[in-house]
């Protein structure tokens, strides 16, 4: 394509997933010669481009090629990355690779409104988009989200609500949105950034444009917001705002911002916000604050939040029962997502584990050890779950599930009924990912959701039957654990309380990722 930026250029795709697949297309549309190298045969013969030259596990930069454009899970000590740095040749992400497409388009670039954090980006960004059609505008919500920014580009949309991860960003040198978020900041990803700092300097990427607005109750990301040389920098609080920030008074989400001399301007009701509770009502004040730095009015912004409806696995009532309210949060897939979801309810039987990535639970456990009823956990970081609760909740009662296949989330679900009470939640907020044991976040809210329905389902035949015969049975309140000691035939269940046995879960590099949330996909994996 005469004068795209690409034309002509050799380029490297890594990565044959999702974001592989549209950085090779766009850069084929561009007039680009492109190889894509992939550790699965499969994968490459998937994409379905006959011009694409297809690699398989190489490690080396091939002669000649004057780009590579990485998938975002491909980490920078990757032997392919590390190569084409001391060869000199450019790495970029698919993210960068928009932007440059962005730039270059003959009716100007969109306007880019950046979010990203620890936790709540698919939330947020979300509810951007909502707010930004309630307004008229040709937006659309791409990245992190699921739609690649490539393709969010090529349609020609003009404004772009972008959730981004650290791994995204990391790749991302130039990009500089119109306004940027950051969320939070919380011990996350450090097998792939290497230190907490790199993974805040990824983050605080976000910020490098003329607006930069952060949540000010997270210190990480409060500190990020005032390194920012943004020319406009917004707090967010869920607490009685000051100026300059947005946040809630009276029960009513404000902006002191964008008002005459600073007063505050009514938004919505925090009642009206859903997800209910005090994550959901930061995730809208971010959302209204990059929006109203945008120029998006405060009734869009109310018609935008009130219209928006959470996706699947983000604190979703699956049941209620005898009492017994049962969540769906699985996409809390890391310590600080967990802990938010916990604070959410008052007394909880809580569903853990998976893979914590370095991440440390103590902090988690003790700040919401006197909110569990008891605890029920599986997947390989389990004992690590385990021990911080020996040591900051000792008297919360633990069970561990040591099944290491879809069974495991049923057993879970089967102990946790067993011990919960009348006006308990059991919860799902593994505050770890899922890769061990399940393909993503997604199948392992699924499968929480399919345990509670099929439980609920096999009792409500028991209660009726019982009714034939002249009543309900009593509800089973026994322990569920059993003695340290004693022998069992199907060792590879319930052990006991307080007791772990052998992890035999199987982890599936490569296998998908929770992408919602920055969990990290295996070189040559999809994104």
């Amino acid at each position: 394509m005469d004068g795209s930026p690409f034309a002509g250029l050799s380029v490297l795709v890594a990565g044959a997933g999702v974001s592989g697949v549209s950085a090779a297309r766009a850069l084929l549309a561009q007039g680009a010669t492109v190889s894509v190298v992939d550790g699965s045969p499969a994968r490459i013969e998937s994409m379905n481009l006959p011009a694409v030259t297809g690699l398989v596990g190489v490690d080396v930069v091939p002669p000649g090629i004057d780009l590579v454009v990485t998938s975002p899970g491909w980490r920078p000590t990757a032997p392919l990355l590390v190569a084409a740095a001391d060869a000199g040749v450019e790495v970029i992400g698919e993210v960068e690779l928009a932007w440059r497409l962005d730039q270059a388009r003959p009716d100007g670039p969109a306007d880019w409104l950046v979010v990203t954090g620890t936790n709540g980006k698919t939330t947020t960004v979300s509810m951007v988009e909502s707010i930004l059609l309630a307004a008229g505008l040709d937006a659309v919500a791409c990245g992190n989200v699921g739609l690649p920014v490539v393709d969010a580009v090529l349609s020609g949309h003009r404004v772009l609500a972008v959730e981004l991860s650290s791994f995204q960003l990391h790749w991302s040198s130039s990009v500089r949105p119109a306004a940027g978020l950051v969320l939070n900041v919380a011990e996350d990803h450090l097998d792939w950034h290497g230190s907490a700092a790199a993974y805040g300097a990824a983050k605080a990427r976000a910020l490098l444009g003329p607006v930069a607005v952060a949540g000010v109750d997270d210190e990480p990301a409060a500190a990020l917001l005032a390194a920012s040389p943004a020319d406009r920098r917004i707090g967010v609080t869920a607490a009685e705002p000051a100026e300059g920030q947005f946040g809630v008074s009276a029960g009513v989400l404000v902006d002191r911002v964008f008002g005459p001399d600073g007063d505050a301007v009514s938004l919505i009701d925090a009642e009206l916000i859903r997800p209910v509770g005090p994550t959901g009502i930061v995730d809208a004040l971010a959302a209204a604050a990059l929006t109203r730095s945008y120029g998006v009015a405060p009734e869009s912004v109310e018609a935008g939040l009130r219209d928006f409806r959470p996706g699947a696995h983000r604190a979703v009532v699956v049941a209620e029962h005898d009492g017994i309210v049962y969540v769906d949060d699985s996409k809390a897939t890391n310590p600080h997502a967990a802990a938010a979801s916990l604070r959410g309810h008052a007394r909880v039987v809580w569903l853990a584990g998976g893979l914590l990535k370095g991440a440390s639970v103590d902090d988690l456990v003790a700040e919401t050890g006197d909110r569990l009823a008891a605890a029920v956990l599986f997947g390989a970081d389990r004992a690590l779950i385990a021990a911080a609760l020996a040591r900051h909740a000792p008297d919360v009662p633990v069970y561990e599930v040591a099944t290491g296949d879809d069974k495991a989330m049923r057993e879970a679900v089967d102990i946790a009924s067993q011990v919960a009470r009348p006006g308990e939640t059991v919860l799902l907020a593994p505050a770890a990912a899922s890769m061990d044991m399940f393909t993503d976040y997604a199948h392992r809210g699924d499968s929480f959701a399919a345990a509670v329905l099929d439980r609920q389902a096999a009792e409500g035949v028991a209660e009726e039957s019982a009714e034939g015969d002249g009543g309900a049975p009593e509800r089973d309140t026994r322990p569920v654990a059993r003695p340290a000691g004693t022998e069992r035939a199907d060792s590879d269940r319930i052990g006991a309380e307080r007791l772990g046995g052998d992890d035999t879960g199987a982890g599936r590099p490569g296998s998908g990722a929770d992408t919602g949330s920055d969990d990290v996909v295996e070189r040559g994996g999809s994104v």
